[in-house]
């Protein structure tokens, strides 16, 4: 077996691989024995017919596939590994049979989708904006409500129009330039007025409707939306409200959180809340500064990202979004039949997410190789020592507890601590409400959109429910 390689489009590579006749007769021979047992021939009982007489039966070329892929089987991750040097592939081979000759052996192609080379202009000195987030005492209130939740009541409301806070039962059906789009029609649909849960506008048009009413809402969807088909465009819905419900809450006493948060008072209870709230008010502020950061540094990057690595991103993104409708208790395809979607158009609502975080992908692998950045064992030992504490273990036991993914997990939140600690060093970050100096045109690349990552299905005019963002996955390659 000799190969030769070639640089092909869009972050691909081209190998011809070719194999002598006797490398290739070899191979027929191999599947014959292997998979002789699936046919049968008049005469001869199953699995006994010699490769002639099959060959005879079935044509030349009964045995030519199982050939290809032994000899793929065999031959190309060997070549992979061989290649390691010069390019690293990211999804599988797109196969074909380039030549083949009686009594010359076959030639096959592999078109295979490789890591892209990025090109960063600058991912230092640049103006960045920051996020910060401050706990008001209205949202301390509001949060620490939440408890009165689990004892509250349901009350059907007849007697006058719905509110934001009302949970309606609803039958809609959405269409675009008079025509209906996939998951724009549900019926008996239970909506929180006010939750944020379909796109700008819907909510606010059913306030004030009434038991019984049907009308026509326009609305346009928003022009980041996840659905290219329907980005920016107006939209109708024609909407029957069938039930109005509402909360019916007791009373936040002091009583009422000893018995239900362990608290001694309200006072108390509302301390611990702000406090948690501070907490993920910081979080929020780093993660979408840390993505500011990304998407700032991306309008400096060239790439070609394959077709490969953003079906590799939306699988993962499908795969999120179905264990987060398995913890409410349902089926991705019992989701999908219920939103009128096939699993195409499912997937394609993914796309704009996928780019963007591949890139950022990109971005972070390039700057941690670029610097240098990496986690010393001195570092991953404190965090192992730190983690063992927290669960009150000797640190020993805590090692041997743990597997070789624990720790690659530790190293690679070390190294990308350490890179974000090196951006925000080297960069000026601008908090909101002061403004930037004006920013140098973007580098044009093929593959970079530098829209805020956002999850999948937030704000869809029919999702159940608006998922929390999630920032852009950071792994070190």
């Amino acid at each position: 077996m000799k190969y030769t390689q070639s640089v092909g489009e869009k972050s691909t590579v081209k190998l011809l691989i070719t194999f002598t006749e006797q490398e290739w007769q070899d191979a027929i021979n191999a599947s014959y024995i292997k998979v002789r047992g699936k046919y049968a021939v008049p005469g001869f009982r199953k699995g006994k017919a010699p490769k002639p007489v099959l060959e005879n039966y079935y044509g030349k070329g009964v045995f030519y596939e199982e050939a290809f892929n032994l000899l793929y089987g065999k031959h190309y991750p060997e070549i992979l590994d061989k290649e390691k040097g010069n390019f690293t592939a990211v999804g599988e081979p797109e196969l074909d049979v380039e030549e083949m000759k009686e009594g010359e052996g076959v030639v096959l192609s592999a078109i295979v989708p490789v890591k892209p080379e990025v090109t960063i202009d600058s991912y230092k000195g640049l103006k960045i904006k920051k996020f910060e987030y401050n706990v008001t005492d209205a949202e301390v209130d509001k949060e620490a409500n939440k408890i009165l939740e689990s004892q509250a009541t349901d009350k059907e409301v007849t007697d006058r129009a719905c509110k934001n806070g009302d949970t309606v039962n609803i039958d809609f059906s959405g269409s675009v330039d008079g025509e209906k789009f996939p998951g724009g029609t549900a019926e008996d649909y239970n909506l929180v007025l006010g939750s944020g849960a379909f796109i700008p506008g819907f909510e606010d048009a059913v306030v004030g409707m009434k038991t019984g009413e049907n009308k026509d809402i326009n609305v346009r969807f928003p022009e980041e939306y996840q659905a290219d088909n329907l980005r920016g465009k107006d939209a109708v819905f024609n909407i029957t409200l069938n039930k109005i419900t509402e909360k019916i809450y007791p009373e936040l006493t002091d009583e009422f959180v000893k018995g239900h948060a362990g608290v001694e008072t309200v006072a108390d209870y509302k301390a611990k809340t702000r406090e948690r709230l501070e907490k993920s008010a910081q979080l929020r502020g780093r993660d979408e500064t840390e993505n500011s950061i990304l998407e700032e540094i991306s309008k400096h990057t060239t790439t070609v990202i394959p077709d490969a690595m953003i079906e590799s991103e939306i699988d993962k993104l499908v795969q999120d979004f179905s264990y987060r409708l398995m913890y409410q208790g349902l089926k991705l395809d019992d989701y999908l039949k219920y939103m009128q979607l096939t699993m195409e158009d499912f997937r394609t609502q993914f796309k704009g997410q996928a780019e963007p975080r591949v890139l950022h992908q990109l971005i972070i692998d390039k700057i941690v190789r670029t610097e240098g950045i990496k986690a010393e064992q001195s570092e991953i030992d404190a965090k192992v020592e730190e983690q063992a504490k927290s669960v009150d273990k000797k640190v020993e036991e805590y090692k041997k507890s743990m597997n070789p993914r624990q720790l690659e997990y530790i190293a690679n939140d070390i190294v990308i601590t350490k890179l974000f600690d090196f951006l925000t060093a080297n960069n000026e970050l601008v908090a909101e409400g002061e403004k930037p100096a004006a920013k140098k045109p973007a580098a044009k690349t093929a593959a970079t959109k530098t829209a805020a990552t956002k999850t999948a299905a937030t704000k869809t005019a029919t999702a159940a429910k608006k998922p929390a963002a999630k920032k852009t996955e950071k792994k070190e390659n």
